[in-house]
């Protein structure tokens, strides 16, 4: 629903600019600019979802791999301490804590094709145990933050987008995404838990936290005290180096478990060209209302108006063209996705201004967007704190983005 209304304003806003610049200013062939944007903007997503099938079909299959192999087994062992306190009403043994940690797991992992059916039988689960069943229970609100602050150790479809645009490293934004989202996952935790009046100074909550909390601290600080080309070197290869060694990890666990490994590669790569194919409508769709409304000059006049702002307030302003994928992300992924695409197309791939997008995209989820399909799943119509919640871990997620590529690529 809200990508229908953006996707109406984009355009109306667009006709609007063009009529008062054709009729004011005499610019008469401002519609024409805009019918020309229109034709290339379609013909630039066609060929970006065609391009994605070969790095897309790689990674499914690897990911397909880890999933048969039981990786995400192993991370819920992992997580189940942790998410015994963090989801108090669920009783000890009950199915849904078993759903709740391996749709985790899987979203960490960066397998949406999993991820969303084990929430959806997580969410029903809970249902179950929920006593006011058009109300959000406090497990569901939580579980749902967790989604939302998009929690992920793999951004496999921001990597993918890069590579298809052209960057001469699409991982180099592995680790700035890393810290990025930690961030957003740990803002809406903690907002979550004050809300829910968890013990969140459990020693066992404490343990989990603080230690991840401190080594994402050591890794920010170490490369706060190098050289700008120092980090953009050990950056790279460590997030080279660590992707392999998750693609490594993925086969060894398969091999151990026995899995046929070249199979399960084939059964998920099977999916590339689908879900690429998939994609087409929607980033044609977005990438031509962006393109429309950039031509008619109403981006620009949105960006100048926040570079001013910022500026004001004292504040470097290069990373202001990368905000209108901030403002998309919460409301609408593809809206999102097809901002990052055109901040990589008009200033390239691995200008400052591709990669604070590439980090926002892969920082946070679409909160509304989560909300309705996991909460209208089940009926559920009062969300009570879930989208405040979810608010606050986008905005921390943005903002951790934004500083942290500052760091990484300035």
């Amino acid at each position: 629903m809200a990508l229908n209304y953006l996707f109406i304003a984009f355009f109306v806003i667009a006709f609007l600019f063009g009529v008062v610049r054709a009729l004011f200013f005499g610019e008469v062939g401002i519609f024409q600019d805009m019918m020309k944007e229109t034709m290339s903007m379609a013909k630039t997503g066609f060929e970006i979802s065609l391009g994605l099938t070969g790095v897309l079909t790689l990674w499914l299959g690897i990911l397909k791999i880890g999933e048969k192999g039981g990786v995400i087994k192993v991370f819920s062992r992992g997580l189940e301490p942790l998410f015994r306190r963090l989801f108090p009403g669920i009783p000890k043994g009950h199915p849904a804590y078993g759903s709740v940690m391996m749709n985790v797991a899987a979203n960490m992992l960066g397998l949406d094709n999993a991820a969303t059916p084990i929430g959806l039988r997580a969410m029903g689960q809970m249902q179950e145990l929920n006593k006011e069943k058009e109300t959000a229970s406090n497990a569901m609100i939580m579980f749902l933050v967790l989604n939302t602050s998009g929690l992920t150790l793999i951004p496999i479809s921001v990597m993918v987008y890069r590579a298809q645009m052209g960057a001469a490293n699409p991982a180099d934004i592995f680790i700035p995404i890393m810290l990025s989202t930690y961030f957003s996952t740990l803002a809406g935790l903690i907002a979550v838990g004050i809300v829910q009046k968890l013990k969140l100074w459990d020693k066992v909550v404490l343990a989990y936290l603080g230690g991840i909390t401190a080594i994402i601290v050591s890794i920010i600080v170490y490369f706060s005290t190098i050289s700008q080309d120092k980090i953009q070197t050990i950056s790279s290869a460590a997030s080279n180096i660590i992707l392999f060694g998750i693609i490594i990890t993925f086969i060894l666990v398969a091999v151990k478990n026995r899995v046929n490994i070249y199979e399960a590669f084939i059964e998920g790569a099977k999916d590339g060209f689908p879900t690429a194919i998939k994609i087409i409508p929607y980033l044609i769709a977005i990438l031509v209302a962006i393109g429309v409304f950039r031509a008619s000059g109403a981006m620009d006049m949105l960006i100048d108006g926040l570079e001013w702002f910022f500026a004001t307030l004292g504040v470097n302003t290069d990373f202001v063209e990368a905000l209108p994928t901030a403002f998309m992300q919460p409301l609408s992924g593809s809206g999102a996705r097809g901002m990052m695409v055109d901040a990589m197309e008009t200033h390239g791939a691995d200008s400052f201004v591709g990669r604070v997008a590439s980090t926002v995209q892969g920082a946070t989820d679409t909160t509304f967007y989560i909300i309705a399909v996991y909460f209208g799943s089940v009926g559920i119509r009062n969300t009570r704190h879930a989208v405040q919640c979810g608010l606050i871990a986008d905005f921390a997620g943005i903002i951790a983005s934004i500083l942290i590529a500052y760091l990484f690529f300035h």
